[in-house]
């Protein structure tokens, strides 16, 4: 497959509890306050100015001959606003107020977005949506693509695991989409065009339907013209979150069009793009990636977050974003290096009494993805084969690609996968009982598997379920995964972990004299 650069520009981190497809309790802004728009996950703490923005680069001045010239990024969305006048409702301007009045948080943002807002400009333009769609993850998520809401929405525009599937966003072992800003406001305008298409062009209506669902917005509004009653947004009964959910973005459209009114400066994000994307082709691992385009890992990785792993998805995307120099480089290096070079694999043979779930355990791989990496039809395998792994810690060839391999893995251990699970259902269990042994809702499993009858569930069949844990997996039962830290020790790790210094050497085949160095994975059965 050819590779191809992709030019770019996309939105990036976030703050904000609003789920898409879901409803909250987000307060209505009668009295806003910093509490209400509290910044979630932390993101990278990786600095990826000085490879976009060095040597500095000087907004344009705008034209006056010249509609297409503008000073920044942001003041050209604006001439493409479109939604109705937000100084008509006092919330909206209660929201704009706070806004105005927040300029460190706001700075925060807006630093977060700069190597994503051009590409999502771009977007607009082309799908002639309107410009305000462009500050929805201010809302959202304060543009964190790592933002994470208490209805299990993530990424900077905030997908849940139903909807996202339902947008294309693949959630796998190795990717999840919903974290990937190019694909995630890709799907994000999708949704919401086709939401403004079932509201007749109603563009209120269809950012309460990606706040709460449009199934939800839209039976009020059948509701409420069967009763006589007007349809339009604001007459609409609607979960008290929704409710202040779009004069929160009708607030962020004042202080974009009546800036000089609030004492707000619009940001002077330059006019142009800084980050392109490399379409590999296939799965690469992301350090040898990083090696190739001569680019820290944490650039990589905060301008990829939605890889889960040392290495893209088998089953794609393969796209790398890079900054500009740094993706023409890729590219031209790519064309020069065999492509079976891309990736790199740990090799297991199988011994006497092994099995795929006994392999899946001991490296801490999902039998799915050994099956999927080694081409495995079944579960059957043979005393002696070799089966291919996916990268564990202790390809340690050359120092530089392991200090970057330890890095990636310590900066993706906080990101949160959403695993898809395929449960068979035993005779006599309800999709109640199923929902509460994998702690999600009989409502979810409805929209995962199209089931619009529970009672026709039955014995046999297969259902999907996505589960997300609220935080960070820590496990409390069976095993886990600890990355030495520099100063640690076997005494150290079984003291944090209260187990024995015995038991850790089983569990990890370590003899009496052996040494464990930093970046190196232990294996702890809790």
């Amino acid at each position: 497959m050819p590779l191809r650069v992709i030019p770019a520009l996309l939105l990036f981190f976030l703050t904000g509890c609003a789920t898409t497809g879901t409803g909250g309790k987000d307060p209505e802004p009668v009295a806003p306050g910093p509490q209400e728009i509290a910044e979630t996950i932390p993101s990278s703490t990786a600095t990826i100015d000085e490879h976009l923005y060095e040597p500095e680069i000087e907004p344009v001045a705008a034209d006056p001959a010249d509609p297409h010239v503008h000073a920044s990024v942001w003041e050209r969305l604006v001439h493409s606003f479109a939604l109705p006048e937000c100084a008509n409702h006092e919330k909206a301007v209660k929201w704009a107020q706070w806004y105005a009045q927040h300029p460190e948080y706001m700075g925060r943002i807006f630093k977060r977005a700069q190597p994503w807002i051009y590409h999502i400009t771009n977007e607009i333009e082309q799908r002639e949506l309107p410009g305000e769609l462009a500050l929805l993850p201010i809302v959202e998520s304060a543009y964190d693509p790592f933002a994470y809401s208490r209805g299990r929405a993530l990424g900077a525009w905030q997908f849940i695991a139903s909807t996202g599937k339902n947008y294309g966003l693949n959630q796998n072992w190795w990717y999840d989409g919903r974290r990937d800003v190019w694909a995630s406001t890709d799907a994000a305008l999708t949704y919401l065009d086709t939401m403004a298409v079932m509201f007749d062009g109603d563009w209120l209506l269809a950012l309460a339907g990606y706040n709460s669902g449009e199934n939800r917005v839209a039976r009020q509004v059948k509701k409420n013209k069967a009763a006589g009653k007007p349809a339009d947004f604001w007459n609409l009964k609607l979960p008290r979150e929704t409710r202040g959910y779009v004069p929160k973005l009708l607030g962020l459209t004042c202080l974009f069009k009546y800036p000089e009114q609030y004492d707000f400066e619009i940001p002077a994000t330059p006019d142009q793009q800084v980050i392109a994307a490399v379409d590999i082709g296939q799965q690469a691992d992301l350090v040898l990636v990083s090696q190739i385009a001569e680019v820290p890992i944490d650039v990589l990785f905060t301008l990829n977050p939605g890889y889960n792993r040392w290495a893209t998805s088998p089953d794609g995307p393969y796209r790398i974003v890079l900054p500009v120099e740094s993706a023409e480089l890729l590219q031209a290096k790519l064309e020069q290096v065999d492509a079976s070079a891309l990736m790199r694999w740990d090799q297991v043979v199988v011994q006497n009494g092994d099995s795929l779930s006994k392999i899946s355990a001991r490296h801490n791989v999902p039998v799915s993805v050994l099956r999927s990496s080694n081409n495995l039809n079944g579960d059957l395998i043979r005393a002696g084969q070799k089966l291919r792994l996916p990268r564990d810690d202790q390809l340690m060839v050359d120092p530089l690609y392991a200090q970057a391999a330890v890095e990636l893995q310590n900066l993706q251990s906080g990101l949160i996968a959403a695993d898809q699970i395929t449960h068979r259902v035993r005779r006599g269990e309800s999709l109640s009982v199923i929902a509460r042994r994998y702690r999600v809702s009989v409502r979810e499993l409805q929209r995962w598997n199209n089931i619009s009858d529970p009672r026709k569930l039955r014995a046999g069949a297969t259902i999907s379920i996505f589960h997300q844990p609220a935080q960070p997996p820590v496990a409390t039962s069976g095993s886990v995964k600890y990355v030495v830290q520099r100063g640690d020790s076997l005494w150290s790790i079984a003291r944090k972990y209260n187990v024995r210094v015995n038991d850790l050497k089983n569990w990890n085949d370590l003899g009496n004299n052996s040494m464990i160095q930093p970046g190196q994975s232990i294996k702890i059965e809790l």
